[in-house]
């Protein structure tokens, strides 16, 4: 894409954002995405219905396809055919729940209740093939303090040609609105939007990191989905197959779980996401995944790990040592590692004190994870990456392919790679950083080449270092990258530092001269009332 194509994206969208700031007043920012999103989903689910209903049509009237009838009673049975519809993943979706209904009756009085009523029956028709889908659209516009004019206005936004994937087939146009209001509900939502959102540039990352290129993907703390999508989008980018992954995800808040169901029949993904808290209540216990990829929340304290069986399986070892209600950072990484398959990897975010904590439930599993070769890589990151929380963090990447056996990989065993990226990443607002392209594959191509069998890597001060497992050790199982990469070299400008003393010396006097001129001038003044 070239940068005139982006620059027209991104005006593209703030203009969606301000025309959604239409429901001002009426809805507090931090609830758009219950009024909105629900709409793009309909939107998109009705699109794809007729879609298909044209798509019959025309091969009903094409005489060299097999479908070709001249009978109306058989053209109208395969029209009204739910498997023809379900062959291409999609539903007959009754007239009063399609987009082009909502549209003819945007402008009548009761249209908010046409648009819970079309959100009951769609979610009856879906409901009917996908059971899972229960109750992803609940009735919120009649309740609402919404009017009838603005919720017009929001669905005659929508309708703009441009927002329509029967006028642009191959631009996932839906998707990207979805993706870019989910990003923008988060900055709105501030603290409170971790439970449903990771800026996309970590998630990027994380992804690129262990390429999920095919096998199971699971999230225990799947938010909104946006790690399915990434994954999704790096399959596109390596002309891979999304029919060659399967996806699992657990996530603790009905209405966060919602957003990623929709987020996800959005991209026409097949998964299994289900409602729980992953800690306490592992809805896949038998579930062996090829990748885990996951920013689960922070130091959680009082998750009461008393509630845990004594013999829970994805414990390391006795339950008094190996976990502590002070932060349930460590029953996370516990509860990947049991997840993961026999050549699986997972990739975490963390918080930064999970790699010096010495709380006994968190540096025994640290401990443990360091002696038996579970640890691959630990990255740390920049600050202010996060919109939701100031907490530096790191990323920790588990692996079960370190003994080299899987002819992908060489053999790792005995090293554990760090990296620092500390100084990387570009300020994209006062609050905010991101890493750039060139960030990502330089991190990503320099784990890549540690981990390959055909890999060229060297370590490199102030940014990367294989260290020994015995080194980490000697280091009492301090896993930050700092302490093993060492410090950048910094040019010498040749000044010797005895001179650039003098120079700070002079430079501070003068200062304090001129402190000392300007509090007599205000003293004088004072003087002359």
């Amino acid at each position: 894409m070239s940068k005139n194509q982006l620059k027209a994206d991104i005006n593209f969208e703030q203009e969606l954002w301000k025309a959604a700031n239409e429901l001002r007043g009426a809805v507090a920012e931090n609830q758009y995405k219950d009024y909105i999103l629900p709409l793009i989903f309909l939107k998109h689910i009705s699109e794809r219905y007729e879609l298909r209903r044209d798509a019959l049509k025309d091969l009903l009237e094409d005489k060299a396809s097999d479908y070709y009838t001249e009978d109306i009673e058989e053209q109208n049975y395969v029209l009204e055919d739910p498997d023809e519809y379900l062959s291409k993943n999609t539903y007959i979706i009754p007239e009063k729940a399609t987009w082009q209904f909502l549209q003819d009756n945007a402008e009548q009085d009761n249209i908010k209740v046409l648009v819970d009523d079309a959100f009951d029956v769609l979610d009856q028709t879906l409901a009917t093939y996908r059971p899972d889908l229960k109750g992803i659209l609940p009735r919120i516009f009649v309740k609402s303090q919404l009017t009838a004019k603005q919720v017009a206005g929001l669905i005659n936004l929508l309708a703009n040609p441009k927002l329509s994937e029967k006028e642009n087939p191959d631009s996932d146009i839906l998707g990207r609105v979805y993706e870019y209001y989910i990003g923008k509900f988060a900055i709105a939502e501030g603290s409170g939007a971790g439970q449903f959102f990771t800026p996309g540039s970590i998630v990027r990352l994380l992804v690129e990191m262990i390429e999920p290129y095919e096998g199971k993907i699971f999230d225990a703390a799947c938010g909104s989905g946006g790690m399915f999508v990434q994954s999704l989008k790096f399959l596109q980018a390596h002309n891979g197959d999304k029919k060659n992954i399967s996806i699992y995800g657990q996530e603790r808040y009905d209405g966060t779980l919602r957003l990623c169901k929709m987020n996800l029949a959005l991209r026409d993904l097949s998964f299994d996401v289900r409602l729980g808290d992953s800690l306490l209540q592992d809805k896949f216990p038998d579930l062996k995944a090829d990748f885990i990829i996951v920013n689960p929340p922070f130091n959680v304290s009082q998750w009461h790990p008393e509630d845990l069986p004594e013999n829970d399986p994805r414990l390391f070892g006795p339950k008094d040592e190996f976990t502590t209600d002070g932060s349930a950072n460590y029953m996370w990484m516990q509860t990947f590692w049991s997840h993961l398959s026999g050549t699986g990897t997972a990739s975490v975010v963390m918080a930064n004190g999970a790699m010096t904590s010495n709380n006994k439930g968190e540096k025994n599993v640290r401990q443990h994870m360091v002696d038996h070769s579970m640890v691959d890589c630990i990255v740390r990151l920049p600050d202010k990456l996060f919109l939701t929380t100031g907490i530096p963090a790191c990323i920790f990447i588990l692996s079960k392919n370190r003994d080299g056996k899987d002819g992908k990989h060489r053999e790792r065993t005995n090293e554990i790679l760090f990296i620092d990226t500390s100084k990387m990443g570009t300020m994209e607002s006062r609050k905010l950083r991101v890493f750039t392209d060139e960030d990502i594959d330089k991190v990503t191509e320099t784990y890549h080449a540690w981990r390959n069998i055909k890999g060229d890597y060297n370590n490199t001060d102030g940014f990367c270092y294989s260290a020994t497992l015995e080194e980490v050790q000697k280091q009492d199982y301090k896993l930050t990258p700092g302490i093993y990469v060492g410090t950048e070299a910094v040019e010498d400008d040749g000044i010797p530092f005895e001179d650039k003393m003098e120079t700070l010396k002079a430079q501070l006097q003068t200062h304090f001269e001129k402190g000392n001129e300007l509090q007599k001038q205000i003293l004088e003044n004072f003087d002359k009332f």
